[in-house]
């Protein structure tokens, strides 16, 4: 039977596990720490809807065979010659395609696979593995869930994210992921952060006390209090978790110190994340709004400072919309 302490030893094991893992990343991208800005996530759908359907291909149709080669593989087709052209389905990696003759097919089939291709290898190399993965993400141990939020394919790190929501409320990975929010030196920080942050967003799940709550609202408060990018709008979203989600769970009075950080860009995520805080905790309007008038009477930042008038007077008055967020001329420039 496995005991309270049984976790929290596995549970400490695997946030040592995952600052190794972000060591050994730091070396290997020569010692640089400087954050990456992801792509968007683009959602792999597959398999795709199988060509063959919309020609009535016959089950007696595919008798042909033929191979083609990939990545240092050989995949075996079964191949159909018929009116409407050369159909080929290939069972391993469940797809289909179809050309005017073999050559033309055997590309199409090859070049259609490629998202799946790319895909499969970049969970090998987030894994530190050769190859492409061929199994199912479910079935990963811990760690490697761990790693794969930090994959350049966001549609990975986001599989990797709902795996391991499915297993919130063993408490297993709250430490490793408080970590993953500390974290300023993996290059892929922001995505992964992004993903911890989502998950957060239900933090009574992955936490059993409140000693847990506080560090893991002091996380969160940290990674704004010192952001120099909004990469994948991860600060944005760390202001929406206090103020929207965790408002009660010390999330109100964070992000009031929040405030006053040195970075424009948490400034920003704060001012943002306390509309939130007086919707779900309306007797704290007054204070909102008192911090809210006086931080823009010193707020140095032009935008930020009109942005927080603005803030101020939409909480008065009890508005359902707030001003939008200011975007800085270098976040315009960089886009």
């Amino acid at each position: 039977m496995t005991t309270a302490t049984d976790v929290e030893s596995q549970a400490a094991e695997l946030a040592r596990r995952l600052k190794a893992f972000i060591d050994e990343s730091v070396q290997a991208a020569g010692g640089d720490t400087a954050a990456v800005r992801p792509g968007h996530r683009v959602k792999l759908h597959w398999p795709p809807h199988p060509v063959s359907y919309s020609y009535h291909v016959l089950a007696s149709d595919w008798s042909g065979h033929a191979t083609f080669a990939a990545y240092g593989e050989t995949f075996h087709v079964q191949v159909a010659r018929t009116p409407n052209g050369v159909f080929g389905r290939c069972e391993a990696i469940w797809n289909e395609a179809r050309g005017e003759d073999l050559s033309e097919m055997l590309a199409n089939l090859k070049s259609s696979s490629e998202p799946l291709f790319a895909r499969q290898r970049a969970i090998s190399a987030a894994l530190g593995k050769e190859g492409r993965f061929k199994g199912q993400i479910r079935d990963l141990e811990p760690i490697q869930l761990l790693k794969l939020l930090y994959c350049p394919d966001r549609d990975v790190a986001n599989d990797a994210r709902v795996e391991i929501e499915s297993h919130a409320t063993s408490r297993l990975f709250t430490p490793a992921l408080v970590e993953i929010l500390r974290d300023e030196r993996h290059r892929y920080r922001r995505s992964a952060q992004w993903c911890v942050l989502d998950l957060f967003e239900d933090l009574p799940a992955f936490v059993a006390s409140r000693q847990g709550a506080q560090d893991a609202v002091l996380a969160i408060k940290d990674l704004i209090w010192s952001a120099s990018d909004d990469y994948a709008r991860t600060v944005y979203k760390a202001g929406v978790v206090l103020g929207g989600h965790l408002p009660e769970t010390f999330g109100g009075p964070a992000l009031l110190e929040c405030l006053d950080a040195p970075s424009k860009i948490g400034r920003r995520s704060a001012i943002h994340g306390l509309f939130h805080v007086v919707e779900w905790i309306p007797e704290m309007r007054d204070t909102v709004v008192k911090k809210l008038r006086a931080r823009a009477q010193v707020e140095p930042d032009p935008l930020l400072a009109q942005f927080t008038r603005a803030m101020a007077e939409d909480i008065a008055s009890g508005a359902a919309d707030h001003t939008p967020e200011p975007v800085f001329p270098e976040e315009e420039e960089a886009a």
